[in-house]
């Protein structure tokens, strides 16, 4: 079996308020809205993040996000009027923060040089 693409999900109270959210977290509007209730990002080329209109989900989420330069991506995301947890340490020096968007889901970017 071979999948030609990833969605992450996450369900939202308000899809409304869930975009004016995640718009400044990805620093830019939805590369789609295919239906109502629906907002997609594309984050890398096989790589989706959909905020789904689904009240008796919401909150439910766990997202992770890697990114190349965590310090700058916090630096980004101050601007945007977004404050992160504070940085943890994993093993083999990864490296990693948390946002909530506004119901809760919890969306962790890892930075891992390991990786790279």
């Amino acid at each position: 079996m071979i999948f030609s693409h990833v969605l992450a999900v996450a369900p939202v109270r308000d899809i409304e308020v869930a975009v004016s959210w995640y718009e400044r977290l990805m620093g830019r509007r939805p590369d789609t809205r295919p239906m109502p209730g629906l907002a997609d990002w594309h984050v890398a080329p096989s790589g989706w993040v959909q905020v789904f209109e689904s009240p008796e989900h919401a909150g439910s989420t766990l997202l992770n996000l890697a990114v190349d330069d965590l310090d700058e991506t916090l630096v980004e995301l101050a601007e945007r009027s977004i404050e992160p947890g504070d940085v943890q340490l994993g093993a083999q020096q990864v490296r990693f923060a948390a946002v909530h968007d506004p119901d809760g889901n919890r969306i962790t970017l890892i930075e891992s040089p390991v990786a790279s």
